[in-house]
């Protein structure tokens, strides 16, 4: 059986693991991200795998990179959270590893694992939405990551979808991600929070009085507890999602969207209003197949996974 080793470099940490053939992780060794020296991320890199790669034999690793990364080249050409600008990573990496290395975004290595190995692995065209502070996410259509031609496709977030809407941090007001995402989450629950009403009890209590420390694993808390203004905010997020969808559904076609990131702990709450959403938005709605939305399975993994098995894909 080959083995690889699957890295996930984030913002704050790098997660490393050894991927067997059924995406399975024997393994696992986390290190911190040295955010603001590239090079320092590299040689995290190297201690990690160097450290797996001790006890077990491995062929090649692949790099799930937060950034917009060139697959081809090898190359991050961006990084919002990380000090890569036109980052030769891909080479830098081969020459401190002497083995074979895969560079992948972040995003899509997930939705390649969860397409492999986890929610979405019944079928060949799925659509993998990861709502966390962002909202991003990776398409899979026949089998195949789409990636674009310069390799910065599927950023699904900054599709605009309220035309002159809340300003984005990419620049443009009206983005899907300032409607569906944790930060979303939060600024919605914040403002009623700040409003004063009575609505917000239970979230007023949770965040000690102070709107500014409230976050968005609290509303998800409050509404498994059954508080209505909670279960209506992550009802109002899922609805968001949901329509959203809809767009995507009418370009892209796909099988089945999964939903990732941190906010995918509400469960139904969250995603029963973004079935209920799409479902009555999908064009042509009653005179084509079922679309399923399903939660992600593989959780914060999925993008070790995803990369392992890219890379062996590339030997």
């Amino acid at each position: 059986m080959t083995l690889t080793i699957g890295v996930d470099v984030g913002g704050t940490k790098i997660a490393a693991g050894v991927v067997d053939e059924l995406g399975t992780l024997l393994a696992t060794t986390r290190r911190e991200t040295p955010a603001t020296d590239p090079e320092m991320i590299e040689a995290q890199v190297e201690d990690a795998v160097t450290e797996l790669r001790a006890g077990h034999d491995v062929a090649a690793v692949g790099v799930a990179a937060a950034g917009f990364v060139n697959s081809v080249t090898g190359m991050v050409l961006f990084a919002p959270n990380l000090a890569w600008r036109d980052e030769p990573l891909g080479a830098d990496l081969r020459a401190r590893l002497g083995l074979p290395v895969t560079i992948e975004n972040d995003a899509n290595a997930a939705a390649w694992g969860e397409f492999r190995f986890g929610a979405a692995s019944h079928v060949q065209d799925m659509v993998l939405l990861t709502v966390g502070t962002g909202l991003g996410g990776g398409i899979v259509s026949e089998g195949r990551l789409l990636r674009g031609a310069g390799g910065l496709g599927a950023e699904m977030g900054h599709v605009r979808v309220v035309p002159d809407g809340i300003r984005c941090g990419c620049g443009n007001r009206g983005c899907w991600e300032q409607y569906a995402s944790g930060s979303a989450l939060e600024r919605e629950a914040r403002e009623l929070v700040a409003s004063g009403s009575l609505h917000a009890a239970r979230l007023l209590e949770l965040c000690d009085g102070k709107p500014k420390r409230l976050r968005g694993r609290m509303v998800t808390q409050a509404a498994h507890e059954g508080d209505p203004a909670s279960v209506e905010l992550l009802a109002d997020l899922g609805t968001w999602l949901g329509e959203g969808m809809a767009s995507m559904a009418a370009v892209l076609d796909p099988s089945v969207f999964v939903v990732g990131g941190g906010v995918v702990e509400a469960g139904d709450l969250l995603i029963e209003p973004a079935r209920h959403a799409l479902g009555r938005n999908l064009p042509a709605r009653g005179h084509r197949p079922e679309i399923e939305v399903q939660a992600a399975t593989l959780g914060n993994e999925a993008g070790m996974i995803g990369a392992g098995d890219l890379a062996r894909a590339a030997l």
